[in-house]
C-alpha cells in the first residue's frame, strides 16, 4: 500500500501564504498522478490542483494564480505553493496519488485563512 502524508497547514491572515507538503511512501509502483483537493465543512470535495510525473498541472479556477503544484520524485514529495489566500480557501486539504487518477489518500492538514 501507498501512504500519503501531508503537512504545512495552519492559520494565516487573509493575503498571506502558506507552502504545504506530501510525502509518500510504502508501494512500489510508479505514482504517475498526485494532486491536492480540499473540503470545507459541509461543501463537496473539490480539486485544487494536479500534477503528473512528466510535469505537466491542472488547477481549478478559483485558485489559478494564486497556488503552485510541483512534485520532487526522488523525494516522493509534493508540494503546494498558497499565495494570496483568501478566507474561502478555508478547507481541509487532501493529498492523493495514483498511477493514473487519484486512488491514494492522505489524512489532510487544515488550513484556516482568516479575514
Amino acid at each position: 500500500q501507498v501512504q500519503l502524508v501531508e503537512s504545512g497547514g495552519g492559520l494565516v491572515q487573509a493575503g498571506g501564504s502558506l507552502r504545504l507538503s506530501c510525502v509518500a511512501s510504502g508501494g512500489i509502483f510508479n505514482i504517475n498522478s498526485m494532486g491536492w483537493y480540499r473540503q470545507a465543512p459541509g461543501k463537496q470535495r473539490e480539486l485544487v490542483a494536479g500534477i503528473r510525473s512528466g510535469g505537466s498541472t491542472n488547477y481549478s479556477d478559483f485558485v489559478k494564480g494564486r497556488f503552485t503544484i510541483s512534485r520532487d520524485n526522488t523525494k516522493k514529495t509534493m508540494y503546494l505553493q498558497m499565495n494570496s489566500l483568501k478566507p474561502e480557501d478555508t478547507a481541509v486539504y487532501y493529498c492523493a496519488a495514483g498511477p493514473f487518477g487519484y486512488v491514494y489518500w492522505g489524512q489532510g492538514t487544515q488550513v484556516t485563512v482568516s479575514s
